[in-house]
């Protein structure tokens, strides 16, 4: 209604000033709530290397399949649905010791996804941008304590932002079974007033 998007193509979307303000906007105060919490920034390649997705048996397995793509040396990519082989990649060479622990780096990102169907306006789209957030902990005790400092923050980002929540389990599905946790929760906004 405030003229803040206009779709290029199915499921893709150009921001316009408004929307553009809005987003960034809503960055800030994700951003101001996790490094409350001790997460790290970080900004990772959206072009990832097929070999990660080999590593992992994901390059063939994911739902929706990956946006493939090949350079003019016919080297094979992905472009990036999800973070996880290259944040482990990355923190693999760099954590040395249990002392290096707990670790939590975030990054708000655009991601692609190839999706089946685009009838959701916003909700379901090509490219899109998301939070991630990655920890990494010496045992589980740790990280569910850590966890429930997330939700406290999710928790303070939905009232800033004017949002009344409900917290629930998650059904899982390809995304939520990457929480090694199994502690997977999603956060249903109640009626807003747009």
């Amino acid at each position: 209604r405030g003229d803040s998007i206009s779709q290029l193509a199915s499921g893709v979307y150009s921001f316009l000033p408004l929307g553009d303000k809005t987003q960034k906007r809503i960055g800030g105060i994700i951003r101001g709530e996790m490094n409350s919490i001790g997460c790290q920034e970080v900004f990772l390649p959206s072009l990832q290397p097929k070999e990660l997705w080999q590593k992992t048996g994901r390059w063939g397995n994911m739902d929706p399949p990956l946006f493939k793509i090949k350079d003019r040396h016919k080297k094979e990519f992905a472009l990036g649905s999800t973070h996880e082989e290259v944040i482990t990649d990355l923190v693999k060479d760099r954590v040395q010791s249990y002392k290096d622990l707990p670790l939590a780096l975030y990054q708000i990102q655009t991601k692609f996804r190839n999706e089946m169907r685009f009838t959701s306006g916003l909700l379901r789209t090509r490219e899109f941008i998301m939070k991630d957030l990655y920890s990494f902990h010496t045992d589980k005790e740790d990280l569910e304590k850590f966890f429930n400092k997330v939700l406290q923050a999710y928790d303070k980002i939905y009232k800033r932002c004017g949002l009344k929540t409900i917290k629930s389990e998650a059904s899982g599905g390809v995304f939520t079974k990457e929480n090694y946790a199994n502690i997977p929760y999603n956060f249903l906004v109640q009626g807003s007033s747009f």
